[in-house]
């Protein structure tokens, strides 16, 4: 959509918007359309094509018909915008619905929805105030969805789009491409499904997306309508979990103690017959463990990190998977380098490029919340948009610039912001937020739902009242959101979170034994815990270190022991107060590393605080990276399995490249 186009469709809008009675075409055309349509044929084009845009935007033109009353006479059509019809209702909430409301817009810290999050906040903002509340201490859960495929089977699935991608077949072993119509997307079991009828086989299947091969291409030509009252939840509480298996793995002596650790508890608790797979004796130097597993792609996407210290006697179908993943590793390490530009500095998420459409859906929702919050600095506006001050005066310029076809200056937008604070006097019927996108629905619903896992807002009753008081004002978008379910918040060790929970009210200091994963080592530390949050079911605590002399995150699930000391937090470090809390902070002294990640690895750059990207011409990305601890990157490229390589520095790439060639050599004989 070009600038032109933009304009052209805002006043068009103001202007069915603001007539009672309704515009004829040719009152259309002269007001709305002057110099932009040759011909009758060419003007009924855009006009087709505008009035669909509208309905994209929320707003339904409405056709008048007055009959002749002769054949002298015939029948005038002409078409306007209902004021109510197509706006968001007022929503009042208390302050308990804002808190839980903010929690659940805020699960979806990098995903796409997202931005579709708070773009419903911000509408909510407009039609009922948002009132001054402040998050409860110790709860931050977080939604972690599985990457690039989710993010493309989300924008598929709202816009009714079937889908390609290569599949990992469970059943047979084999990597084949299915063409699927994404009916719906949920987590269980700790993994993301994907529900759909898959045109090949005729029948509807779900898809795990841990056996994704393949980015996903939305076939954007390819509609489809999804079952009537389809539900996720429902769909996958049908779905029986996978049974527990015994992969049988070598480990290098005194390596991997978290692995040895669940081989310990697996062989203690007899989860997994040990003789469950014939192997040989092992050599000197390696132990030999049986490790239970659910699904063979997420424990071999674990084992192949662990390159050489680790190699799987059986079965082979996690063999395989290993293997596979080393391979593609090592072969796009060896891929020639591709030419890459960075256009700007500067820190933040990784963004799509904006549109015209973007400009427009956020224009409509600017007018209706500068008519709820006049007078604030326009920095402040900017920051709320997530735009820069630049990009928000461009929209003030065309707004002003808008109104009536040809009216008065009492009949334009009215807004003022020179002396840094932003005002709206005349808003021209748009200071009514729209109603709901489906993606701002499934987003604000989906999270409410999701919240249902932890006990503390279960059990309340705001819960329960917010989602009531959405699903009304969300309409038919709103009962579309029952094709996305959230995953488990709840945490898998609740005695350990109660503990930091108190440690953290009361301003206590607490004593842990700590396995770390990256170090491969067990230490002890007393820490002073800030706060707590999760990424699914994974819960993390925020503490002051006194052994690191900083700040770090800790694992409930890789603690080994915690007890209170008995002392007060010592530190007087506090938490910067911004959400989401992040799994690490990067320094300026850390390592700078230059990443290359394919299309479908493309999202850890937001994972992982990319400082500047720069896009590839086949959806992927350079990234600018930092890194504290650069030893474990090795395993990480390994892990991601041919999605993400090192560029730079020279030295870590080559690290690399021993690391997997190193794994790989053990599977030659």
């Amino acid at each position: 959509m070009s600038a032109q186009r933009t304009e052209r469709l805002l006043n068009l809008l103001i202007a069915l918007l603001n007539s009672r009675y309704g515009l004829r075409r040719s009152e259309l055309r002269e007001k709305i359309y002057a110099g932009g349509a040759a011909s009758d044929a060419a003007f009924g084009r855009m006009f087709e094509r505008d009035k669909n845009d509208l309905r994209d935007f929320g707003f339904d033109v409405e056709t008048v018909t007055d009959l002749g009353w002769s054949s002298d006479d015939p029948g005038t059509t002409r078409y306007r915008i209902g004021k109510e019809s197509n706006r968001l209702p007022d929503v009042e909430l208390t302050p308990d619905e804002w808190t839980v409301l903010l929690l659940a817009s805020q699960l979806w810290e990098q995903a796409a929805l997202g931005t579709a999050a708070s773009n419903a906040l911000r509408k909510l903002q407009a039609a009922g105030g948002l009132a001054d509340v402040e998050l409860p201490a110790g709860v931050q859960p977080r939604i972690k969805p599985a990457g690039q495929a989710f993010e493309d089977l989300v924008a598929a699935m709202h816009a009714q789009h079937a889908v390609r991608f290569r599949y990992l077949a469970g059943s047979t072993g084999r990597e084949e491409e299915r063409t699927v119509e994404p009916w719906g997307l949920g987590s269980r079991f700790g993994q993301w499904y994907l529900v759909g009828f898959d045109r090949g086989r005729g029948a509807k299947r779900f898809f795990r997306l841990s056996r994704f091969t393949s980015a996903v291409t939305i076939l954007e030509r390819e509609a489809f309508t999804p079952p009537a009252g389809f539900n996720m939840r429902a769909q996958l509480d049908s779905l029986p979990e996978l049974p527990v298996s015994a992969a049988v793995v070598d480990v290098r002596s005194g390596k991997l103690l978290g692995l040895r650790k669940r081989a310990a508890g697996a062989a203690a608790s007899a989860d997994v017959d040990p003789d469950a797979a014939e192997v040989t004796e092992t050599d000197a130097g390696w132990d030999r463990l049986t490790v239970p597993y659910r699904d063979a792609e997420v424990l071999g996407e674990e084992l192949a990190s662990y390159g050489p210290h680790v190699r799987v006697v059986a079965p082979a179908e996690l063999s395989a998977a290993v293997q596979r993943r080393l391979a593609n590793a090592a072969a796009f390490i060896d891929a020639p380098a591709p030419s890459y530009s960075f256009g700007h500095a500067g820190t933040g998420k990784r963004t799509r490029k904006r549109t015209s459409e973007d400009q427009l859906r956020r224009m409509l929702q600017l007018v209706p919340f500068l008519v709820r919050n006049q007078g604030l600095p326009i920095e402040e506006v900017a920051d709320r948009f997530g735009v820069t001050r630049q990009e928000l005066e461009d929209d003030l310029l065309i707004l002003i610039c808008s109104g009536l076809p040809q009216g008065y200056p009492d009949e334009l937008l009215d807004i003022q912001w020179e002396e840094g604070h932003v005002f709206i006097s005349q808003s021209m019927e748009l200071n009514r937020p729209v109603r709901f996108t489906v993606d701002e629905a499934c987003a604000l619903l989906t999270g409410l739902e999701t919240l249902n896992g932890l006990p503390e807002l279960a059990e309340g009753s705001a819960l329960e009242s917010v989602t009531l008081k959405l699903m009304a004002a969300a309409g038919e978008e709103g009962l579309r959101a029952a094709a996305l379910s959230g995953p488990e918040v709840g945490p898998g060790n609740s005695a350990n979170l109660e503990v930091i929970r108190d440690a953290i009210e009361s301003g206590s200091q607490l004593h842990l034994v700590y396995l770390s994963a990256q170090k491969d080592t067990l230490s002890e530390r007393d820490v002073d815990p800030l706060r707590l949050y999760s990424l699914d079911n994974t819960w993390y605590f925020e503490a002051y270190c006194h052994s690191a002399a900083g700040l770090r995150n800790f694992r409930l699930d890789r603690i080994e022991d915690l007890t209170p000391t008995g002392k007060p937090a010592s530190s007087g470090i506090q938490p910067d107060g911004g959400f989401p809390a992040k799994l690490f902070t990067p320094n300026d002294d850390d390592t700078l590393v230059t990443v290359q990640l394919t299309a479908r690895g493309a999202g850890l750059a937001d994972d992982y605080y990319a400082e500047r990207t720069a896009p590839l011409p086949d959806g992927g990305l350079v990234a600018e990276i930092r890194f504290g601890n650069t030893a474990w990157l090795p395993m990480f490229v390994a892990q991601h399995g041919g999605t993400a390589r090192i560029l730079e520095p020279e030295a870590l790439a080559q690290a690399s490249r021993e690391w997997i060639g190193a794994a790989l050599a053990q599977y030659k004989d």
